[in-house]
Protein backbone atom coordinates (compact mmCIF):
# COMPACT_ATOMS: atom_id res chain seq x y z
CA UNK A 1 0.00 0.00 0.00
CA UNK A 2 1.40 3.46 -1.00
CA UNK A 3 1.50 6.30 1.60
CA UNK A 4 -0.58 8.91 0.54
CA UNK A 5 -0.34 12.86 1.99
CA UNK A 6 -2.83 13.84 4.79
CA UNK A 7 -5.84 14.97 3.20
CA UNK A 8 -8.25 16.99 5.40
CA UNK A 9 -11.43 15.29 6.13
CA UNK A 10 -15.41 16.91 7.15
CA UNK A 11 -14.93 16.33 10.82
CA UNK A 12 -11.80 18.39 10.64
CA UNK A 13 -9.62 15.17 11.32
CA UNK A 14 -6.73 14.69 9.08
CA UNK A 15 -5.95 10.94 7.89
CA UNK A 16 -3.99 8.52 5.62
CA UNK A 17 -3.26 5.51 4.82
CA UNK A 18 0.57 4.01 5.85
CA UNK A 19 1.88 0.28 4.64
CA UNK A 20 0.78 -2.45 6.91
CA UNK A 21 2.43 -5.19 8.28
CA UNK A 22 3.31 -8.73 6.41
CA UNK A 23 1.09 -11.29 7.37
CA UNK A 24 1.90 -13.65 9.72
CA UNK A 25 1.31 -17.46 9.06
CA UNK A 26 2.80 -18.59 12.96
CA UNK A 27 0.27 -20.17 14.73
CA UNK A 28 -2.13 -18.80 17.06
CA UNK A 29 -0.77 -18.50 20.85
CA UNK A 30 -3.63 -18.75 23.34
CA UNK A 31 -3.60 -16.98 26.51
CA UNK A 32 -6.11 -16.99 29.66
CA UNK A 33 -8.58 -14.13 29.72
CA UNK A 34 -6.96 -12.74 32.66
CA UNK A 35 -3.58 -12.75 31.44
CA UNK A 36 -4.32 -10.89 27.91
CA UNK A 37 -6.17 -8.48 29.69
CA UNK A 38 -3.23 -7.79 31.99
CA UNK A 39 -1.26 -7.69 28.78
CA UNK A 40 -3.78 -5.00 27.37
CA UNK A 41 -3.89 -2.86 30.16
CA UNK A 42 0.25 -2.45 30.30
CA UNK A 43 -0.04 -1.16 26.84
CA UNK A 44 1.11 1.93 26.53
CA UNK A 45 -1.95 2.09 23.85
CA UNK A 46 -5.27 2.43 23.21
CA UNK A 47 -7.16 -0.76 22.92
CA UNK A 48 -10.71 -1.25 22.28
CA UNK A 49 -13.28 -3.28 20.61
CA UNK A 50 -16.94 -1.99 19.16
CA UNK A 51 -19.80 -3.45 17.19
CA UNK A 52 -19.97 -2.72 13.57
CA UNK A 53 -23.93 -2.91 13.34
CA UNK A 54 -24.26 -1.00 16.36
CA UNK A 55 -21.06 0.95 17.66
CA UNK A 56 -21.00 -0.10 21.06
CA UNK A 57 -18.47 -0.53 22.89
CA UNK A 58 -17.55 -4.06 24.31
CA UNK A 59 -14.03 -3.51 25.63
CA UNK A 60 -11.57 -0.58 26.30
CA UNK A 61 -8.01 -1.26 28.17
CA UNK A 62 -6.37 0.78 31.08
CA UNK A 63 -4.94 3.16 28.45
CA UNK A 64 -7.89 4.06 26.92
CA UNK A 65 -10.18 4.53 30.32
CA UNK A 66 -7.09 6.32 31.94
CA UNK A 67 -8.40 9.16 29.48
CA UNK A 68 -11.93 8.86 27.90
CA UNK A 69 -13.34 7.31 31.38
CA UNK A 70 -16.05 4.47 31.32
CA UNK A 71 -17.15 3.34 28.49
CA UNK A 72 -19.81 0.53 29.52
CA UNK A 73 -23.19 0.80 27.08
CA UNK A 74 -21.86 4.02 25.00
CA UNK A 75 -20.35 4.25 21.77
CA UNK A 76 -17.17 4.14 20.04
CA UNK A 77 -18.22 7.55 18.83
CA UNK A 78 -19.48 8.89 21.66
CA UNK A 79 -16.78 8.02 24.07
CA UNK A 80 -13.43 8.56 21.61
CA UNK A 81 -15.21 11.76 19.35
CA UNK A 82 -17.26 13.22 21.63
CA UNK A 83 -19.47 12.99 18.56
CA UNK A 84 -23.67 12.00 18.14
CA UNK A 85 -23.17 10.11 14.89
CA UNK A 86 -20.68 7.93 13.32
CA UNK A 87 -17.46 9.77 12.74
CA UNK A 88 -16.89 10.39 8.57
CA UNK A 89 -13.69 9.07 8.72
CA UNK A 90 -14.72 5.34 10.47
CA UNK A 91 -12.66 2.58 8.67
CA UNK A 92 -15.15 0.26 9.34
CA UNK A 93 -15.85 -0.80 5.61
CA UNK A 94 -12.61 -1.08 5.54
CA UNK A 95 -12.23 -4.35 7.20
CA UNK A 96 -14.61 -6.71 6.14
CA UNK A 97 -14.67 -8.17 2.26
CA UNK A 98 -18.07 -7.42 0.57
CA UNK A 99 -19.09 -11.06 1.43
CA UNK A 100 -18.20 -10.16 5.56
CA UNK A 101 -14.61 -12.27 5.29
CA UNK A 102 -11.93 -9.89 7.57
CA UNK A 103 -9.35 -8.08 5.65
CA UNK A 104 -6.37 -7.79 6.75
CA UNK A 105 -5.42 -5.43 8.75
CA UNK A 106 -5.42 -1.56 8.18
CA UNK A 107 -3.37 0.65 9.13
CA UNK A 108 -4.00 4.90 9.24
CA UNK A 109 -2.83 8.05 11.09
CA UNK A 110 -4.67 10.37 12.77
CA UNK A 111 -5.68 13.59 14.54
CA UNK A 112 -8.04 13.02 16.99
CA UNK A 113 -10.77 15.77 17.53
CA UNK A 114 -10.94 15.96 21.31
CA UNK A 115 -7.69 15.72 22.63
CA UNK A 116 -5.84 16.73 19.18
CA UNK A 117 -3.04 14.10 19.83
CA UNK A 118 -1.86 12.28 17.05
CA UNK A 119 -2.28 8.42 16.54
CA UNK A 120 -1.27 5.45 14.74
CA UNK A 121 -4.21 3.35 14.52
CA UNK A 122 -3.90 -0.32 13.56
CA UNK A 123 -7.98 -1.96 12.51
CA UNK A 124 -8.83 -5.53 12.36
CA UNK A 125 -11.66 -7.24 12.14
CA UNK A 126 -11.39 -10.05 14.65
CA UNK A 127 -13.99 -12.91 16.16
CA UNK A 128 -15.87 -11.58 20.17
CA UNK A 129 -16.00 -14.36 22.51
CA UNK A 130 -19.86 -14.81 21.31
CA UNK A 131 -18.24 -15.71 18.02
CA UNK A 132 -19.47 -12.32 16.34
CA UNK A 133 -17.12 -10.34 13.82
CA UNK A 134 -15.93 -7.08 15.84
CA UNK A 135 -13.31 -4.30 15.00
CA UNK A 136 -10.66 -4.17 17.31
CA UNK A 137 -8.44 -1.01 17.17
CA UNK A 138 -4.58 -0.66 18.59
CA UNK A 139 -4.56 3.28 18.67
CA UNK A 140 -0.65 4.32 19.41
CA UNK A 141 0.27 7.87 20.28
CA UNK A 142 2.96 9.46 18.02
CA UNK A 143 2.08 13.06 18.54
CA UNK A 144 5.80 13.77 19.52
CA UNK A 145 7.35 11.95 16.00
CA UNK A 146 3.71 13.54 14.00
CA UNK A 147 4.85 17.39 15.40
CA UNK A 148 8.27 16.48 14.29
CA UNK A 149 7.46 15.27 10.69
CA UNK A 150 5.21 18.67 10.38
CA UNK A 151 7.74 20.80 11.49
CA UNK A 152 10.25 19.52 8.99
CA UNK A 153 7.46 19.63 6.34
CA UNK A 154 6.91 23.26 6.92
CA UNK A 155 10.70 23.65 6.58
CA UNK A 156 11.03 22.66 3.51
CA UNK A 157 8.29 24.23 2.12
CA UNK A 158 9.82 27.66 3.67
CA UNK A 159 13.22 26.59 2.19
CA UNK A 160 11.63 25.79 -1.00
CA UNK A 161 9.33 28.89 -1.20
CA UNK A 162 12.98 31.03 0.21
CA UNK A 163 14.84 29.31 -3.14
CA UNK A 164 12.14 31.03 -5.08
CA UNK A 165 12.25 34.68 -4.04
CA UNK A 166 14.73 37.64 -4.61
CA UNK A 167 16.28 38.27 -1.38
CA UNK A 168 16.42 42.28 -1.78
CA UNK A 169 13.03 42.82 -3.54
CA UNK A 170 10.87 39.97 -1.86
CA UNK A 171 9.58 38.94 -5.60
CA UNK A 172 10.05 35.98 -7.83
CA UNK A 173 14.05 35.59 -9.23
CA UNK A 174 14.73 33.96 -12.16
CA UNK A 175 14.11 30.40 -11.40
CA UNK A 176 10.61 31.06 -9.97
CA UNK A 177 10.05 32.98 -13.37
CA UNK A 178 10.60 29.88 -15.41
CA UNK A 179 9.65 27.21 -13.19
CA UNK A 180 5.71 29.51 -13.47
CA UNK A 181 5.97 30.80 -16.50
CA UNK A 182 6.19 27.86 -17.96
CA UNK A 183 3.58 25.98 -16.48
CA UNK A 184 1.54 29.05 -17.49
CA UNK A 185 2.91 28.85 -21.04
CA UNK A 186 1.55 24.69 -21.87
CA UNK A 187 -1.76 25.85 -20.28
CA UNK A 188 -2.12 29.24 -22.61
CA UNK A 189 -1.33 27.01 -25.60
CA UNK A 190 -3.83 24.15 -24.30
CA UNK A 191 -6.85 26.79 -23.40
CA UNK A 192 -4.83 28.75 -26.89
CA UNK A 193 -5.06 31.28 -24.77
CA UNK A 194 -2.93 34.74 -25.04
CA UNK A 195 -0.10 35.18 -23.17
CA UNK A 196 2.32 37.98 -22.87
CA UNK A 197 5.57 39.15 -20.98
CA UNK A 198 7.32 42.74 -20.49
CA UNK A 199 10.92 43.21 -20.04
CA UNK A 200 11.99 46.07 -18.53
CA UNK A 201 15.43 47.98 -17.57
CA UNK A 202 15.89 50.98 -14.65
CA UNK A 203 17.33 53.71 -16.62
CA UNK A 204 21.03 54.90 -15.71
CA UNK A 205 21.04 52.57 -12.53
CA UNK A 206 24.45 52.91 -12.84
CA UNK A 207 24.52 55.90 -12.04
CA UNK A 208 22.23 56.13 -9.17
CA UNK A 209 25.08 53.33 -7.34
CA UNK A 210 27.79 55.79 -8.38
CA UNK A 211 25.83 58.82 -7.09
CA UNK A 212 24.07 58.20 -4.16
CA UNK A 213 25.74 54.68 -3.03
CA UNK A 214 25.03 50.81 -3.40
CA UNK A 215 22.31 51.13 -0.81
CA UNK A 216 20.79 53.73 -2.36
CA UNK A 217 20.70 51.42 -5.22
CA UNK A 218 19.06 48.31 -3.16
CA UNK A 219 16.78 50.93 -1.81
CA UNK A 220 15.72 51.91 -5.58
CA UNK A 221 15.32 48.35 -6.15
CA UNK A 222 13.10 47.63 -3.11
CA UNK A 223 10.84 50.00 -4.44
CA UNK A 224 10.03 48.93 -7.87
CA UNK A 225 9.68 44.81 -6.21
CA UNK A 226 7.03 46.47 -3.54
CA UNK A 227 5.67 48.31 -6.66
CA UNK A 228 5.37 45.36 -8.78
CA UNK A 229 3.67 43.35 -5.65
CA UNK A 230 1.07 46.28 -4.80
CA UNK A 231 0.02 47.25 -8.11
CA UNK A 232 -0.12 43.83 -10.48
CA UNK A 233 -2.55 41.40 -10.95
CA UNK A 234 -2.75 38.71 -8.46
CA UNK A 235 -2.36 36.03 -11.94
CA UNK A 236 0.84 38.06 -12.74
CA UNK A 237 4.51 36.75 -12.44
CA UNK A 238 6.83 39.37 -11.49
CA UNK A 239 10.32 38.67 -11.23
CA UNK A 240 13.66 39.98 -11.09
CA UNK A 241 15.61 38.37 -13.48
CA UNK A 242 19.31 40.47 -13.60
CA UNK A 243 21.01 42.96 -11.36
CA UNK A 244 18.09 45.59 -12.69
CA UNK A 245 16.05 44.11 -15.15
CA UNK A 246 12.70 42.98 -14.36
CA UNK A 247 10.26 40.90 -16.53
CA UNK A 248 6.50 40.62 -15.44
CA UNK A 249 4.33 37.40 -17.38
CA UNK A 250 0.82 37.89 -18.06
CA UNK A 251 -1.72 34.96 -18.23
CA UNK A 252 -4.82 35.86 -20.78
CA UNK A 253 -3.61 38.94 -21.81
CA UNK A 254 -3.39 40.80 -25.65
CA UNK A 255 -1.20 43.47 -26.62
CA UNK A 256 -3.61 45.87 -25.70
CA UNK A 257 -3.33 44.86 -21.87
CA UNK A 258 0.36 44.37 -22.06
CA UNK A 259 1.03 47.83 -23.94
CA UNK A 260 -1.36 49.28 -21.10
CA UNK A 261 0.43 47.84 -18.02
CA UNK A 262 3.74 48.85 -19.06
CA UNK A 263 2.57 52.17 -19.43
CA UNK A 264 0.87 52.02 -15.99
CA UNK A 265 4.64 50.74 -14.42
CA UNK A 266 5.85 53.35 -16.35
CA UNK A 267 4.34 56.08 -15.06
CA UNK A 268 4.27 54.97 -11.41
CA UNK A 269 7.96 54.72 -11.64
CA UNK A 270 8.02 58.19 -12.83
CA UNK A 271 5.20 59.51 -10.38
CA UNK A 272 6.69 57.68 -7.14
CA UNK A 273 10.57 59.06 -6.44
CA UNK A 274 12.36 57.06 -3.82
CA UNK A 275 13.22 59.08 -0.90
CA UNK A 276 16.59 57.98 0.70
CA UNK A 277 18.13 59.82 3.09
CA UNK A 278 17.06 63.62 2.57
CA UNK A 279 17.42 62.82 -1.08
CA UNK A 280 15.27 62.65 -4.28
CA UNK A 281 15.42 59.77 -6.65
CA UNK A 282 13.79 59.88 -9.37
CA UNK A 283 13.58 56.82 -11.75
CA UNK A 284 12.39 55.43 -15.06
CA UNK A 285 12.33 52.22 -17.21
CA UNK A 286 13.13 51.21 -20.42
CA UNK A 287 10.49 47.98 -21.79
CA UNK A 288 9.68 45.63 -24.10
CA UNK A 289 7.00 43.32 -24.72
CA UNK A 290 6.13 40.07 -26.54
CA UNK A 291 3.35 37.83 -27.05
CA UNK A 292 3.25 34.42 -27.60
CA UNK A 293 3.44 33.30 -30.30
CA UNK A 294 2.15 29.79 -32.09
CA UNK A 295 5.63 27.90 -32.76
CA UNK A 296 6.72 29.00 -29.18
CA UNK A 297 6.84 26.11 -26.76
CA UNK A 298 9.78 27.62 -24.51
CA UNK A 299 9.10 30.60 -22.15
CA UNK A 300 13.23 31.73 -23.40
CA UNK A 301 11.77 32.22 -27.14
CA UNK A 302 9.08 35.03 -25.55
CA UNK A 303 11.62 36.54 -22.99
CA UNK A 304 14.47 37.15 -25.63
CA UNK A 305 12.04 38.87 -28.21
CA UNK A 306 10.59 40.96 -25.46
CA UNK A 307 14.46 41.52 -24.42
CA UNK A 308 15.06 42.73 -27.93
CA UNK A 309 12.48 45.31 -27.83
CA UNK A 310 13.54 46.54 -24.50
CA UNK A 311 16.58 47.11 -26.07
CA UNK A 312 15.12 49.02 -28.65
CA UNK A 313 13.35 51.49 -25.94
CA UNK A 314 17.24 51.82 -24.75
CA UNK A 315 18.39 52.62 -27.84
CA UNK A 316 15.98 54.72 -29.18
CA UNK A 317 16.25 57.17 -26.00
CA UNK A 318 15.58 55.47 -22.86
CA UNK A 319 11.54 55.91 -20.94
CA UNK A 320 10.18 54.34 -23.63
CA UNK A 321 8.09 51.12 -24.74
CA UNK A 322 8.41 48.81 -27.78
CA UNK A 323 6.49 46.09 -28.97
CA UNK A 324 8.59 43.19 -30.66
CA UNK A 325 8.99 43.12 -33.19
CA UNK A 326 9.82 46.82 -33.85
CA UNK A 327 7.04 49.25 -32.44
CA UNK A 328 6.92 52.12 -30.12
CA UNK A 329 3.75 51.94 -28.28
Amino acid sequence: MTERIPTPMNSGIITRDVPTASADDSPPVHTDPEGLTAILDNLDALVYVSTFDTYELLYMNAFGRNIWGSYEGRKCWSVLQNGDGPCSFCSNHLLLDHDGTPKPPHVWEFQNTVDQRWYQCRDQAIRWTDGRLVRMEIATDITDRKNMELALQAARKKAEATALKDDLTRINNRRAFFQFGQQLLHQAKRSQSPLAIIMFDLDHFKLINDGFGHEAGDAVLRHVGQLLRDKGRDSDIAARVGGEEFAILLPDADADHAIEMAHRFSSLFRESPIHYRDQEIRISASFGIALLEPQDSRLEKILSRADEAMYQSKNNGRDQIHLYPARKV
